[in-house]
């Protein structure tokens, strides 16, 4: 009679079994997911840094080359600008440079200049006036003995901070220049600089909207003179006899600063843009005289002997479109 308890008991041990064991094949199966989740996050991670890392090498070895072309020519023969090309492993690059006197320097600029340039931009007459009155107001420093007008201003205006009253050191300063808006930001920002150390603009580099703003052009004289701009050779009377009553305003300075514009484009479709500011050396960092690496400067350092400095570096809006195929390719 006690025969069918004991086999009941036995039914239930092993239904117990059956469920403990159901329970760590279910907690197996979710630790195998989450390892599978965490390697295949951690393959996209190791391939981002791989391909971010590889990004880097080559805008760096666009800047050497571009560097070493400018150098290996005079400064008065040296390009403005110019292009090359080269590819390494799975990636084609461009890069493109110019002279970073093709834009109008904040801290070197006329206030004149500043303002036609935000009036040709599309700002209202006296705002833009304005706007230039606070950027050389921003700039300048404080006259000794006077009261600091500039400054009162911002504190009148609720600002929490001062004007620098010192050089720009980026063109992003302008977004605390009181009165200048994002939007105005926005529109300067192509043809601003804080890096070519000169108050004259490159002509026959320079857009058209920077050309526009030299304090004298008029419309008539800025469709003349593009139309012959590319014709013009690189001697500043030519230049000067072309601008007709800007020629004061125009010129061909000499900078040692260059923009360069790096644009890599993988086999498998993506493609990465950089946008760097070089400042280029000595001649002589080139290993042309290596000896003088080792002199002295009047404050007992040692001169800088670098071929050129990395001044800005901004990576710009990237793509990963793969390529389509075609029809036998």
């Amino acid at each position: 009679m006690r025969q069918p308890l004991k086999t009941k008991a036995q039914s239930t041990e092993r239904g117990f079994v059956i469920v403990a064991v159901l329970w760590i094949l279910v907690a197996l199966s979710a630790l195998a997911m989450i390892f599978s989740v965490y390697l295949s996050n951690s393959a996209r991670a190791l391939g981002a840094t791989d391909i971010g890392v590889q990004n880097e090498a080559l805008v760096s070895a666009s800047l050497e080359l571009a560097a070493y072309q400018l150098l290996s020519a005079d400064e008065k023969t040296r390009p403005a600008q110019g292009s090359f090309r080269f590819r390494m492993d799975d990636a084609a690059v461009l890069a493109t440079f110019t002279s970073e006197a093709a834009r109008v320097d904040l801290n070197k600029a006329s206030k004149e200049m500043l303002a036609n340039l935000f009036e040709v931009l599309g700002v209202e007459q006296k705002a833009a006036g304005e706007v230039a009155n606070r950027i050389v107001g921003w700039r300048t420093p404080p006259k000794r003995g006077a009261a600091n007008d500039e400054e009162a201003l911002y504190l009148a205006s609720g600002l929490a901070y001062s004007p620098r009253q010192a050089p720009f050191a980026h063109v992003n300063e302008l977004s605390l220049v009181l009165g200048v808006s994002p939007a105005m930001i926005e529109r300067a920002l192509p043809y601003v600089t804080v890096f070519s150390k000169s108050a004259d603009v490159d002509v026959l580099l320079a857009p058209p909207e920077v050309i526009a703003a030299l304090p004298g052009m008029t419309p008539e004289a800025l469709n003349d003179f593009l139309k012959q701009r590319r014709s013009l050779p690189r001697d500043q009377k030519a230049v000067a006899a072309a601008l007709g009553p800007a020629v004061k305003a125009g010129s061909l300075p000499e900078t040692k600063a260059f923009r360069v514009l790096t644009t890599i484009r993988f086999d498998n479709g993506r493609r990465t843009s950089t946008e760097a500011v070089i400042l280029l050396g000595s001649a002589e960092a080139t290993g042309k005289d290596v000896a003088k690496d080792n002199t002295k400067d009047n404050t007992g350092s040692a001169k800088d002997k670098d071929p050129y400095k990395i001044l800005s570096w901004q990576d710009l809006a990237e793509t990963g479109t793969r390529p389509s195929r075609q029809a036998g390719g």
